[in-house]
Parts: C-alpha cells; sequence; structure tokens
C-alpha cells in the first residue's frame, strides 16, 4: 500500500457501481442493467473518486471495466442528465463537463492498465469509457455509437475528439463522431477499436484473463508503458526518445530488472515485484 495515500480511509461501499477486488485485479461494474448502464451524476462521480483511490491506494495491479445485463454502457441518462442540464447555468454546465472528462483523464492517467469488457451498447458516454481504456475486449454483440452530435452536442465530447483518432485514425474519427452511427463488432475490430473480438458472452470472462496476465506482469514497467503511452502523443521525437530513456534509467535499477536477470541466469519464470 501507498504510504502517501492521506488522512482519508477508503471508501467502504460504492453506491453508482459495483467493485470487487482479487490478488490485483479490480472489477468495476455499472450495475443499472434495467437501464442498460445509464450513467447519473452520481455514477460518473463513483468512476472519478474510485480510480483516484485505487490509485493512490497502489495495491490494483489491474483494472476490467464492464456492465451488468444487455450491455455495457448506454451513455447518460436522458432523464436523469439530459433533462436536468437544460435547467443549469453555464458554471454548473462548465463542472458537469469537467467531472464527465475527469473520469477519462482518471482511466487514461491511473498506473495500471484498464480493460474494457464490451458487450452489447457502448453509446455516448459509454463508447467513450471503452475507449479511454488500454484494452477493449469484446464479443460479437458489442456496438459503439459515439451519439453527442445525434443530441445536439459537439463529437468531441470527454476527449473523445483527442482519443478516437489515434486509435481508429482521423478518417474513421471523423465519420464516427459526425454521423454517430454505431460500429458493430466486426467493423470495429477491422478499425482496431477493438483489441480482442471473443466469443458470445465470453467478454467479461476474456477480459477478466486479460486482467489477471497484467496483474502477473511487470507492474512497474506496465505502468511506466501506459503513461508513456499517453505522454508522448503530442511530443515530438526528441522529447520523446529522451523521456524514454529517464524512464528506462530508472527502471533499471527496479527490483524487477534485477530479477529478470536472476531468473534468466536461474532458467526459472521471474517472480515480479511491482517494484
Amino acid at each position: 500500500m501507498s504510504p502517501f495515500t492521506g488522512s482519508a480511509t477508503g471508501t467502504k461501499e460504492w453506491r453508482h457501481l459495483r467493485l470487487t477486488l482479487d490478488s490485483g485485479v479490480a472489477t468495476v461494474t455499472l450495475a443499472r442493467p434495467e437501464k442498460l448502464n445509464a450513467l447519473t451524476f452520481g455514477a460518473y462521480a463513483d468512476l472519478r473518486d474510485l480510480l483516484a483511490e485505487l490509485a493512490r491506494e497502489g495495491s490494483v495491479r489491474a483494472l476490467v471495466l464492464g456492465g451488468e445485463g444487455r450491455g455495457f454502457c448506454s451513455g447518460g441518462d436522458v432523464d436523469d442528465i439530459i433533462g436536468a442540464t437544460l435547467a443549469m447555468d453555464t458554471r454548473q454546465l462548465l463542472d458537469f463537463n469537467r467531472m464527465t472528462g475527469q473520469v477519462v483523464r482518471a482511466l487514461r492517467e491511473c498506473p495500471f492498465p484498464v480493460v474494457a469488457a464490451v458487450h452489447g451498447a457502448a453509446a455516448g458516454a459509454g463508447a467513450v469509457l471503452a475507449l479511454a481504456a488500454d484494452f477493449r475486449v469484446a464479443d460479437p454483440s458489442a456496438r459503439f455509437s459515439f451519439l453527442f452530435t445525434k443530441v445536439g452536442l459537439s463529437g468531441g465530447d470527454m476527449g473523445a475528439a483527442y482519443l478516437l483518432p489515434r486509435v481508429v485514425g482521423l478518417g474513421h474519427a471523423t465519420r464516427l463522431l459526425m454521423l454517430g452511427e454505431p460500429v458493430r463488432a466486426a467493423e470495429a475490430e477491422r478499425i482496431g477499436l477493438i483489441s480482442k473480438l471473443v466469443d458470445e458472452g465470453r467478454a467479461a470472462a476474456e477480459a477478466a484473463v486479460l486482467a489477471r496476465r497484467l496483474a502477473d506482469g511487470p507492474a512497474l514497467a506496465l505502468a511506466q508503458t501506459k503513461a508513456l503511452l499517453t505522454a508522448e502523443l503530442d511530443m515530438p521525437l526528441g522529447a520523446s526518445i529522451e523521456m524514454d530513456a529517464a524512464t528506462q534509467a530508472l527502471l533499471m535499477n527496479s527490483a524487477d530488472y534485477a530479477e529478470f536477470h536472476a531468473a534468466f541466469t536461474a532458467r526459472r519464470p521471474p517472480g515480479w515485484q511491482g517494484r
């Protein structure tokens, strides 16, 4: 556990999602199946705060994000969010939109890999949550829809205009964000939106297998790889190479680096410690 968690104790119960922990793997389940896991103000806030807590606490080495019932997440709740925002002033609207963006930043900046287990609808904000994960494991029922222009808003919501071109390219991103049409699993795999396409009904199980593989690996090396992938998106080559060099120099002083050499010499699997 990190020694820098602060004086407040961790949250014991989350009202708007379900959390389970298993030997370094956290599973976060959006649990409003009767609403296709539509997000409320509370769900956004819980995701933002949970990811921050897990990052500070330091024992989680991989996270699975999934949805209960028939789909992954249908986006923001039309009644609870869209209806409510019509009565908000500009300051309140800015606070809300910043909060949704903080969830995406937390997914990208948390020091452990995130695996989205996608089945059924991943729409609107749900599509962006999956997009912000490091891996998207999906079954053939998955369909991604970036619906923001369909409700009269910019397609560049929650960082989508930043992330999506970097995952699927500018041409595909333009089409998906402007038209808001659903992208089914086969096409999503073809354009790189899905990391792994699995058999029907197997997304959650296969995402858990991948998360366990990641959690059992060299956590510090994976955390730094994720950090570099995000940080170097906007860097020139020279700055990226310098950042890579500094990171490798630090990791070459790590216990895991020494453990690899010891394991290689002894012809045994390495026992990664994540430090």
